[in-house]
């Protein structure tokens, strides 16, 4: 805990103050004088030395206490446990040691020394005993009738249903130094499916992370809502229905972020996409509107569910994934990177961290971009020499190819990267790169993060088949939330910047803190070849000599050229400022850092109507 007194307390009194609310409050104490940065003194609560002829101890009601959290912390049936290694996934709770701070798989499926503690990042567990009354034989009214009921495996009520915490466990931990509330399904228990007491569970964790301001992780795999027992939790007022009015109350209030672990079903399904970041495992994880089997039964069609819903269908077609893990380990490492560009809450600015050099030199960003608008490089090579080394984290890196998003370190500050890529598609924008880019821009404004715009584009695409994929309808949605963004923008004119492009990349009308051309640089309605063709195709082709024509058209190409290079742009103050490419990075540095606090308004409105 961190106090700060007067600048005129000596080093006494810091300490007596130190000591004072350390004992009384019982938790470490850190006293500033003043402003200090550092403390004048500190203090721990101190050791409780209990009497040597205290002889008391736990009875047997704690004992008896204590068992039925042992049997509690097994999980569901032996048999779904043992199946788990086979599907490649851990028991929930050995999910909890590997997230938490265990040793990672320390409490193995159905081992006794599940119970042994706790891991170290876990905070606390609510709910542990819920459902008790409809499984446990020591439950109030269930004594005599053995662990077995009748003839059941493993449930009080002969069906066989053990449903310890009823298959969801929620509660509050600290990962990766954050404190984050936690809600995972416990798949040896009806598969994960949701049912009455667990669906009190996961609301009252929502509701307490709208008090705490506090992240959200959901860990799921589950099958959806337990049909055979919806009574009670559905449509109610506080069913499962209001997860996703809890959903949207948190979104942009909190990061929420989802792991999908197994098929996720239904209502299961709605879950990862109202997450601010979804990450799916391979080989494992899968989310749709409905089973194969009812697809099958409405629409006739037949379809396995890794052709349905699996990681490729939404990391590539739906857009749907913002990352896919190779597997357990792998979706906890990706996910302690990705909370470290985001701040706890709305309102706060995101972590910065020491600064990096570059993986490489920014002296070779000019002689990476090709003169010729036309010409394809691969813009992470320019992110490269940008941003601090291994620090650009891409999202949604199969999804709308043409535009790059991504979160990277400048200067050890967080900023949220849309790119053109010229190397797809000549980085001309597609409705769902255009979408992708919306989204990341909305979410990147909700918390915090600046933006960084480099505009290499010419233009969006146009026909028939992208008028039909809606170009016009998530066009609008970039150039909105990029119009609406109230956080830091630079945006940078790497070389083309064609059409309505200039508008969706932070262009000067969109109130960004600078446009930075390179030499590189272009700006105009349409490129050289399409503006020729459209002003002066007629006079070309009443040229009979080819070498003539195709001499007036290099000529009116040049002319063309020249009135929309960069330098023009600079002369009538289109932009503000050309730079040297190898200066580009610590130009960005500055510029980012001087506009850290900058303050935006938005009209007195409720809300605008395009996302």
């Amino acid at each position: 805990m961190k106090v700060h007194v007067g600048a005129a307390a000596t080093p006494e009194e810091a300490e007596a103050i130190a000591k004072s609310l350390a004992e009384h409050l019982g938790v470490d104490v850190d006293v500033h004088v003043g402003e200090s940065a550092e403390p004048a003194a500190s203090a721990s609560p101190p050791e409780v030395d209990y009497p040597l002829d205290d002889d008391l101890g736990p009875t047997d009601r704690e004992r008896d206490l204590q068992a039925e959290i042992d049997d509690i912390l097994q999980g569901g049936p032996e048999k779904y446990r043992d199946r788990l290694p086979e599907q490649g996934k851990l028991f929930v709770r050995d999910r909890l040691d590997l997230w938490f701070g265990g040793e990672g798989g320390t409490r193995g499926a159905g081992d006794a020394s599940a119970a042994e503690g706790d891991p170290a990042g876990l905070h606390f567990e609510d709910g542990k005993f819920a459902a008790f009354d409809d499984w446990h034989p020591n439950a109030p009214g269930r004594a005599g009738r053995g662990e077995d009921g009748e003839d059941g495996e493993g449930g009080g009520d002969g069906s066989g249903d053990r449903l310890p915490g009823d298959g969801l466990l929620t509660g509050a931990a600290e990962f990766e130094g954050r404190d984050v509330h936690f809600m995972a399904n416990d798949f040896t228990v009806k598969a994960g499916s949701m049912a009455a007491k667990g669906v009190e569970k996961f609301l009252r964790m929502q509701q307490r992370a709208l008090k705490t301001g506090n992240p959200v992780l959901y860990l799921m795999d589950s099958s959806g809502g337990r049909i055979d027992q919806q009574t009670g939790f559905f449509a109610n007022r506080e069913g499962i229905g209001k997860y996703y009015y809890n959903h949207s109350m948190l979104s942009g209030a909190v990061p929420q972020i989802c792991v999908l672990y197994g098929p996720c079903i239904a209502g299961a399904a709605y879950t990862p996409v109202f997450a601010d970041f979804t990450v799916m495992v391979e080989g494992m994880s899968a989310m749709a509107i409905a089973s194969p089997r009812m697809v099958k039964m409405v629409t006739g069609e037949e379809i396995e569910l890794e052709e349905l819903g699996g990681p490729r269908v939404h990391a590539e077609e739906s857009g749907s994934a913002d990352l896919v893990a190779r597997d357990e380990e792998h979706a906890r490492e990706l996910v302690a990177d990705l909370i470290g560009y985001l701040p706890d809450r709305a309102g706060e600015k995101p972590p910065k961290r020491e600064t990096k050099p570059p993986k490489y030199s920014p002296d070779g960003i000019d002689e990476l971009i090709p003169a010729s608008p036309n010409r394809p490089y691969d813009v992470r090579d320019l992110l490269d020499r940008i941003a601090d080394a291994e620090s650009v984290f891409e999202l949604k890196e199969g999804y709308g190819e043409e535009i790059l998003t991504a979160f990277c370190r400048i200067d050890g500050r967080p900023v949220g990267v849309v790119a053109n890529d010229p190397a797809v598609r000549s980085g001309a924008i597609f409705p769902d790169a255009a979408e992708k880019a919306a989204e990341f821009i909305w979410t990147c404004d909700a918390y915090e993060i600046p933006l960084l715009y480099l505009c290499d584009t010419p233009g969006f695409m146009a026909g028939s088949q992208v008028e039909t994929d809606a170009i016009l309808e998530k066009g609008k949605k970039m150039i909105y939330a990029t119009s609406s963004a109230t956080v830091p923008k630079q945006t940078v004119v790497v070389r083309k910047a064609y059409g309505a492009g200039i508008y969706a990349m932070g262009g000067p009308a969109y109130d960004p803190e600078s446009v930075i051309g390179l030499p590189s640089g272009e700006i105009a309605i349409m490129g050289p070849e399409a503006a020729i063709n459209a002003v002066y195709a007629r006079k070309l082709a009443q040229i009979d000599d080819p070498e003539g024509r195709a001499a007036e058209e290099e000529r009116l190409r040049e002319e063309y050229r020249e009135d929309i290079d960069i330098h023009r742009m600079a002369s009538e103050v289109v932009i503000d400022e050309i730079v040297p490419p190898s200066t580009l990075r610590e130009e960005l540095a500055a510029r980012f850092a001087f506009y850290e606090d900058v303050e935006k308004d938005l009209p007195d409105k409720k809300h605008g109507t395009v996302l």
